[in-house]
């Protein structure tokens, strides 16, 4: 068993934490808010700064929502930084620039520690279920010792490559992510408005060649409107934005990844940041003056 160090205990952070306790791990945990107290009613140490974290713990995991809070994280006053010691692990679980993470595992490997980077897909539901997709990048003798502590918390693990791949293949996932739910709200939106019930058309639909994760999921909240969040739409714009300056600094473009930030741009305008990504639709429906499920 491992002392895992846990910062960042938000709606995906915590049922991640819990698993690991269940997996009978050792762990030591920090949050900006009020730290949960079933965490600790289950046996996890309350930690005052990211140092004390990184002091106690071999292995110290980050999950937080922005590149600028991981830097703040590991290299601030009383950051995990800090505490290190030589031979320790630090895997930031954000979903953050590959550029910036390249660097900060540079400064980690200078302490004499190895870096994972193992951004993570599958919402709330995944992260409650322990059925995430873990990307991973960083070295081969890291990943060995942390990929037990990685199947407490996911179903598909992978080293991707070295520091910063893991990001770059989460960048993607997002990119596909947005495409597919402004796909599923075009779709289940046409259907509505031709007037056929856009609950049997999805059914229908995941019988097909259409069938997706997201036509499951996030189409089933676009029919049933429940848009509060597994997956904030002001995290999904951060992470497009990471893809569309990845895009420009590669000289390539990415046409409808810049679409679906506008329709999230839009949806933020409204007062969506905090609506679960899936709230797109919304943009869509305003777009056509009708609503899924309108006149059933």
């Amino acid at each position: 068993m491992s002392k895992i160090g846990f910062i960042g205990l938000g709606i995906m952070g915590k049922p991640m934490a819990a698993h690991l306790i269940a997996g009978g791990h050792t762990l030591f945990i920090r949050d900006v808010g009020k730290l949960p107290q079933d965490l600790i009613d289950q046996g996890a140490t309350p930690c005052a700064s990211g140092r004390e974290v990184a002091s106690q713990a071999d292995i110290i995991i980050t999950m937080v929502p922005d590149t600028p809070h991981v830097e703040a994280v590991l290299f601030d006053k009383d950051g995990v930084a800090e505490g290190l010691a030589q031979g320790k692990i630090v895997v930031d679980m954000s979903s953050i620039s590959p550029i910036a993470t390249k660097g900060f595992a540079q400064r980690i490997n200078a302490l004499g520690c190895d870096y994972l980077d193992a951004p993570v897909s599958g919402g709330e539901v995944g992260a409650k279920a322990a059925s995430l997709t873990i990307m991973v990048g960083g070295p081969d003798r890291a990943f060995a010792v942390v990929k037990p502590i990685f199947d407490l918390m996911g179903k598909n693990i992978t080293l991707v490559g070295g520091n910063g791949d893991g990001q770059t293949t989460k960048v993607a996932n997002q990119i596909i992510v947005a495409l597919t739910i402004e796909a599923v709200g075009e779709a289940l939106l046409f259907a509505s408005k031709a007037g056929a019930d856009p609950a049997r058309v999805r059914t229908a639909l995941m019988g097909g060649f259409a069938n997706s994760r997201i036509l499951e999921v996030h189409g089933e909240r676009m029919v049933n409107r429940n848009f509060e969040p597994g997956f904030r739409i002001e995290l999904h714009q951060k992470d497009l934005n990471l893809a569309l300056a990845g895009a420009r600094s590669l000289g390539i473009s990415l046409p409808n990844t810049a679409t679906c930030q506008e329709l999230f741009n839009a949806a933020a305008a409204a007062g969506g940041s905090a609506w679960d990504h899936s709230g797109m639709v919304r943009v869509l429906e305003r777009l056509a003056c009708h609503e899924i499920g309108e006149g059933r």
